[in-house]
């Protein structure tokens, strides 16, 4: 169980380095938005177009990007979103028990089909052919638009580190459940203290 919860540690490093990524991606939305809509009025009180596509799909594409990269972190610090009424009154082994079930029986699968249906249209946005060449890549239809392939790109990867962190999710409820009181102990701090709060 420690080199299982040693990996866990490790993917835990990760979907955090992603995350403090993410903080910076916020702040670069918000500067790349705040620019376009400045340069939209200051072109059209001068008669000059001074924005350009390109920067207005940065735009979504950072906010892609943070979306995206952004589900794992928030899988480690369990800030999902809940429903639930009942679960905040249940007992810590009982709600281990239900994240246990939920992350292996849902959020793993979902995961991996995410992957399957995903795989073959972000090769074919990179121009990969149904005949197995290489064509050019897939671009914005807008004129001076974005390549798309390397934000359909991005959804792989996200669907990748959420698989990781749910897999190390699954390794810490196991110990819990266990008894190691130390992940019992991980578990409730990560989800009460988010570093940037």
């Amino acid at each position: 169980m420690r080199v299982l919860l040693r990996f866990a540690q490790a993917i835990d490093r990760l979907s955090e380095m992603v995350g403090q990524w993410c903080n910076w991606l916020v702040i670069i939305t918000v500067a790349v938005g705040f620019y376009n809509v400045s340069v939209r009025y200051i072109g059209r009180f001068i008669g000059v177009q001074l924005s350009s596509n390109a920067l207005i799909e940065l735009q979504w594409y950072l906010f892609s990007l943070i979306f995206l990269l952004g589900f794992a972190y928030i899988l480690k610090h369990d800030q999902n979103v809940r429903v639930d009424f009942w679960y905040a009154h249940w007992s810590e082994r009982r709600r281990t028990w239900v994240n246990l079930i939920g992350t292996v029986l849902f959020l793993i699968p979902f995961c991996l089909l995410g992957l399957y249906a995903t795989f073959d249209p972000v090769l074919g946005s990179w121009g990969r052919l149904p005949n197995g060449t290489w064509g050019t890549w897939e671009v914005s239809s807008d004129a001076n638009g974005l390549p798309r392939a390397p934000i359909k790109t991005m959804v792989l990867v996200g669907f990748v580190l959420l698989l990781l962190q749910a897999i190390a999710q699954t390794i810490k409820y196991a110990a819990v459940l266990l008894g190691y009181q130390q992940v019992t102990q991980q578990l409730h701090q990560e989800s009460e203290n988010l570093p940037f709060e």
